[in-house]
């Protein structure tokens, strides 16, 4: 994130963010779900994940009012770099997440399973 705030036009690293966020949402939305469904936890224990799973109408319009400024200021929207940058955003949680189960593994505690890249 601090890259995409040093280089990236700001439009670009606007949508990467976005996106990155609503992808962020839906896991914390599946994963509260889960923890329901599976293991009985309550809403006090999913608090976390459904803040995050919850929709932010305020912090998408912010995003639409960031990209108008963008694009009336001359710069396109979406291309490669968008798409670079999402997926370097998806590249960072997954090494994220894979340093947490090694780190368990490691200590000899059953972690979680590593996620697959999509």
């Amino acid at each position: 994130m601090a890259w995409l705030a040093l280089n990236a036009e700001p439009v670009d690293a606007v949508v990467a963010l976005t996106a990155n966020f609503a992808a962020w949402g839906n896991y914390c939305a599946e994963v509260a779900r889960a923890l329901r469904q599976h293991y009985g936890f309550d809403d006090e224990a999913c608090g976390f994940l459904d803040f995050f799973a919850a929709p932010a109408p305020e912090v998408t319009e912010q995003a639409l009012d960031a990209v108008r400024s963008g694009t009336d200021a001359g710069h396109a929207v979406g291309g490669p770099a968008v798409h670079r940058y999402g997926r370097l955003l998806q590249t960072y949680e997954l090494m994220f997440w894979n340093t947490l189960a090694d780190g368990a593994a490691s200590a000899g505690r059953p972690g979680p399973a590593a996620p697959v890249a999509g």
